[in-house]
């Protein structure tokens, strides 16, 4: 009977002291898109590291896209269990705002260095790229050299792309077709509809088709064909440089107002921008980093192509247009 109590002390005073240890760990949490928290992309690089810096836990949450990301907390409002919006991009941050979501960070972020010099309160930009048309030259031989060129080519060589309704990078063509067409833009789509072998819900689904050799164009960026000269060692899949220019995508990072932890919601905003997060997305993300890197680039990122003329739509006129424009996009993609 002795020995029970004896026992049952012990436990409870074990129990008492791991319960402050174990109420001390903080977790963090971030809602991304899919390709960034995959085995292959920036996230288990990025947890590990951060966890080394912040006793606490990073806890990913996956959607599909940047533009499903947006929608996903508008769904979820106030009550969300985001801390860290990570994966929208500056086409999305007035509407972002707008939803009363996310709170200033007051942080000093200008070690980030954009093309542009974008700037916000509210978000922190953690990597930019350019659009871009990306073939297989094992199936074109002479790729479009202008997205005028690229809407009137040859409807057999077929193209997969993103739907603007739920992929940053859908949403970067849309944008495109615009800035170059203007108001004849709903003629350009009709005609490009004829190269479009299918419209994918986001980027991954789409790249893989065209890895697959299911399609020989895919959109993307100026950055893919770094992949696969750096990881496969092939200079098979490049990217065409349109001689009108090209248009930028910076992705950003916000908190949430109803972060339970504001401190370690910015402590991740400083640690995005610093070295040891900066380094891991040239390679993992393959896109260009917006803060120093500890060391240079890889080779393969001088050879890719280097627009001449960079388009960015202000974020207001994109939330204003947003809809009207996608309105349009999907009058002229359904037509027969």
């Amino acid at each position: 009977m002795r020995r029970t109590v004896l026992s049952i002390l012990a436990a409870a005073a074990a129990l008492s002291l791991s319960a402050p240890a174990e109420a001390q760990e903080k977790t963090l949490t971030v809602y991304t898109y899919e390709s960034f928290i995959s085995d292959w992309g920036p996230g288990p690089k990025v947890k590990e590291a951060f966890e080394k810096t912040c006793a606490c836990k990073l806890n990913f949450v996956g959607v599909a896209d940047g533009v499903a990301l947006l929608t996903r907390l508008k769904l979820e409002g106030p009550g969300t269990d985001a801390d860290i919006a990570l994966g929208l991009d500056t086409n999305l941050i007035s509407e972002a705002k707008a939803t009363g979501l996310f709170e200033p960070h007051g942080l000093d972020a200008s070690a980030a260095k954009v093309p542009g010099n974008y700037s916000d309160d509210t978000f922190i930009p953690y990597d930019y790229g350019h659009f871009a048309v990306v073939y297989d030259t094992q199936a074109i031989k002479n790729p479009p050299k202008s997205l005028k060129e690229l809407v009137e080519g040859d409807p057999a060589q077929k193209i997969a792309i993103e739907d603007p309704r739920t992929s940053t990078p859908g949403l970067g063509l849309l944008l495109w077709v615009k800035s170059v067409y203007g108001d004849k833009a709903p003629e350009a789509w009709a005609k490009l509809r004829k190269r479009v072998l299918t419209v994918t819900p986001g980027w991954s689904e789409a790249y893989g088709l065209f890895t697959k050799g299911e399609v020989p164009m895919v959109f993307s960026y100026t950055t893919s064909p770094a992949y696969h000269m750096v990881e496969e060692k092939i200079d098979r899949y490049q990217a065409a440089s349109f001689s009108e220019g090209h248009y930028i995508q910076i992705e950003v990072a916000g908190m949430l107002k109803g972060t339970g932890d504001k401190d370690l919601a910015k402590q991740f905003l400083k640690f995005m921008v610093s070295p040891a997060f900066q380094d891991i997305i040239p390679t993992t993300n393959w896109m260009m980093p917006v803060a120093k890197t500890s060391a240079p680039l890889p080779d393969a990122f001088n050879k890719l192509v280097q627009p001449a003329k960079t388009f960015l739509m202000g974020s207001d006129e994109v939330a204003r247009n947003r809809q009207a424009w996608i309105d349009q996009w999907l009058t002229a993609m359904s037509m027969n």
